[in-house]
């Protein structure tokens, strides 16, 4: 950086050497070739060429872009401030020509040197790659309104179409005003009068087409950004729901979602209708008077400067409001979620404590950004009150001498609040755009996301066996840590038609081995077999349709019962169902279900996650979903703890009877005693396997460790 700065110093020592020169041969070239404001243009391209010819030679052809931008700020500052000053004379005082003081050109090379260094360091040093990403984020977001591209040409029509007809009725008022100042009433009076009124109307009438365009628009980007969302998210693992919390998620799905939809597209119209504005009403200020012109013209670069600073600030503290809100809601949803858990425990003041602590941090937030906007509207405002007293002054000259009458003053007033507003309006549209990226960087990022496991196969075969094969199966939980495994080198085979029971203590590998079975998750080592093919070669659908699973807390959803057995199945006989129920002796269930018979009325809902239900009802309705889907494995995790011995005997002996390929995780000694095999797993390993009897009479840890675990 240093280097940079080196070259731009000798390049501005260079431009003084060069400059003076060619100013001091500029009576000559006036006289010969050019004359006036042209003769400036030229010197200054002479100068450009050469300069960059002495920057390149300088940097070896690799020139960096500040000092493309120092060059070009210091070669067009002298030509662009000698044409504003042409524009200052009207008619009656004459351009009296370029001046030839030396001290303009020394002031062009060290305000030029000058103002890219506050740039470069100040207002940009450290936002250039956030520039360029928050550009690229808005072009992408911009890419979702393709499929609304004639709601939005209709839109962007009716926009320009209000905005001429808005522009063109404080000149008509001008115009009237004039009129009636007259001696007589003019013969125009009737048809400018006419004018303003369909200005006014086409103003109203493109205006309000044009808002609902826009808003019709954005209401069918939330509704495809939601669905992509919803889906992608969908597709992730299960590793990365237990790595985001699912109340950060649900605020990027819909408060996220509606924030950058609704910024983008409001914005993209308030800065589309406020350039076009802006533009129409500063080429009619020139037609009124364009000394007042350029005197409002000033007060936009000191606000967009005021205004730069003041977003790159409100940035910053809007992310950090995003995250304390996504924190607060998150612990208000594990509080309410867990209301049970709060209770028993009397939590209660410790997650109004939490909960308050995540307000205070909110409030925190917004006392800053009350200070911020509190202390940038103030100084806005001095600025802005300050240039008005300059116009006014300037304005009575102008009336004294002639040069602007009053219809034309008061033309030129009423464009101004606009035009300043417009011009607001345009900045706090773009800064409060750019603010957003950050929103959308989190959200497209969620997009953009691929699935860390293996993607499914294409396998669906009409007759499955349900022949399962461990082969030396080594598994973790956290990728970071790969020495803590929570299976090494499992080995087992589940035979159809048999049942199987997994036991073992708690946090033997038990539930590892059933995500694993399930594709919760895939191994790090070793495969998994399902009648010799790995389980990832199959499709997701079918192997989910193959392969049931019956947990201890089965998840119910608030819902009819219908619903809940239903679920994920694209169709099943109500018959079925009732039959299932009966077999397994769930006799309230069933009574029920005969309630529900009328599909059209659904009953009523289960309550929030079942809590209209008992354990033992919950367990009954998670046995008949999973057995209605016909599956050819079922693995039962503890799934029966909550029957009674007489039910349990039951169920197990309507699925035994099925002929699937059973496999069982359970702590109850009479339903391990049943099973066909017995695998004794311990701290990741299989440490024994057989009958019941074999490992009885083996006197190894399944015999050891009987009474605590089976009685």
């Amino acid at each position: 950086m240093s280097q940079v700065w080196w070259c731009g110093f000798l390049l501005v020592l260079f431009d003084l050497l060069l400059g003076s020169a060619l100013w001091c041969g500029l009576p000559l070239l006036q006289t010969s070739c050019c004359s006036g404001l042209t003769g400036v243009w030229l010197l200054s391209a002479v100068r450009g060429a050469a300069l960059w010819f002495f920057l390149s030679s300088l940097s070896e052809g690799q020139t960096p872009p500040i000092l493309r931008r120092l060059l070009l700020l210091s070669c067009l500052l002298p030509p662009v401030m000698e044409s504003g000053r042409m524009l200052t004379y009207s008619l009656d005082e004459p351009y009296p020509g370029p001046s030839m003081n030396l001290s303009a050109l020394l002031l062009s090379s060290v305000s030029s040197l000058l103002a890219c260094a506050l740039w470069e360091t100040v207002l940009c040093g450290q936002q250039k790659q956030q520039s360029l990403d928050s550009r690229r984020l808005l072009t992408r977001m911009l890419k979702f309104f393709r499929e609304d591209t004639c709601l939005l040409l209709a839109a962007v029509t009716s926009l320009i179409l209000a905005v001429v007809c808005e522009a063109l009725i404080p000149l008509y008022q001008g115009n009237v005003i004039d009129i009636l100042r007259g001696d007589e009433l003019h013969s125009t009076f009737h048809f400018v009068v006419g004018k303003l009124a369909v200005a006014v109307i086409g103003s109203a009438m493109f205006s309000g087409l044009r808002g609902g365009a826009f808003k019709l628009a954005l209401a069918r980007l939330n509704k495809r950004l939601k669905h992509l969302l919803f889906h992608s998210l969908l597709q992730q693992e299960v590793r990365f729901f237990e790595e985001n919390k699912p109340g950060h998620l649900s605020s990027r799905l819909h408060s996220d979602v509606d924030r950058m939809g609704r910024t983008v597209a409001l914005n993209a119209n308030a800065m589309l209708r406020s350039s076009v504005k802006s533009c129409l009403m500063v080429a009619l200020m020139f037609t009124l008077s364009v000394k007042l012109t350029v005197l409002t013209c000033i007060e936009a670069p000191l606000l967009a400067l005021m205004q730069n600073k003041y977003y790159l600030i409100s940035k910053e503290l809007k992310e950090q409001m995003q995250e304390c809100q996504a924190h607060a809601r998150d612990a208000t949803l594990q509080t309410l979620t867990g209301i049970q858990t709060v209770r028993s425990f009397n939590a209660e003041k410790g997650e109004i404590k939490r909960y308050s602590a995540a307000l205070d941090q909110i409030h925190v937030i917004k006392r800053r950004m009350g200070i911020n906007r509190a202390v940038f509207l103030l100084v806005r405002r001095l600025v802005s009150l300050l240039l008005n007293i300059l116009m006014l002054v300037q304005a009575s000259s102008l009336i004294l001498s002639g040069q602007l009458t009053i219809g034309s003053l008061v033309s030129f007033l009423l464009y101004q609040k606009p035009l300043s507003r417009s011009l607001r309006e345009l900045m706090f549209s773009f800064g409060d755009t750019m603010s957003t990226t950050g929103v959308i960087s989190k959200v497209c990022g969620y997009l953009d996301r691929c699935p860390k496991w293996v993607k499914e196969g294409d396998l669906a075969p009409d007759q499955l066996e349900g022949r399962v094969l461990f082969q030396n199966v080594s598994f973790t939980y956290s990728a970071a840590a790969e020495d803590n495994l929570a299976l090494k080198s499992v080995s087992f085979e589940l035979k159809p038609g048999k049942m199987t029971a997994l036991v073992g203590p708690s946090g033997s590998g038990k539930t590892s081995c059933v995500s694993l079975l399930t594709r919760m998750y895939d191994p790090q080592e070793g495969q998994i077999l399902l009648d010799g093919e790995p389980l990832h070669h199959y499709q997701h659908k079918y192997l989910h349709q193959k392969v049931a699973v019956v947990s201890q807390n089965p998840t119910l959803f608030s819902a009819s019962l219908l619903y809940n057995i239903m679920y994920g199945l694209n169709h099943s006989s109500t018959e079925i169902m009732k039959y299932t129920a009966k077999k397994i002796h769930a006799d309230s269930i069933l009574q029920q279900l005969e309630e529900e018979e009328d599909i059209e009325r659904q009953g009523g809902d289960v309550g929030d996650c079942a809590g209209k239900l008992s354990d033992g009802q919950k367990q009954s309705i998670a046995i008949i979903r999973a057995l209605v889907r016909d599956p050819k494995i079922l693995i039962l995790d503890e799934a029966t703890s909550k029957l009674d011995v007489n039910a349990q005997h039951v169920v197990l002996k309507d699925i035994v009877s099925r002929g699937l390929t059973l496999l069982v995780v359970a702590h109850q000694l009479k339903t391990v005693e049943e099973a066909d095999h017995i695998i004794f797993i311990e701290k990741g390993q299989v440490v024994e396997e057989g009958t019941h009897q074999q490992l009885m009479a083996k006197g190894g840890r399944y015999h050891r460790l009987k009474e605590e675990l089976f009685n």
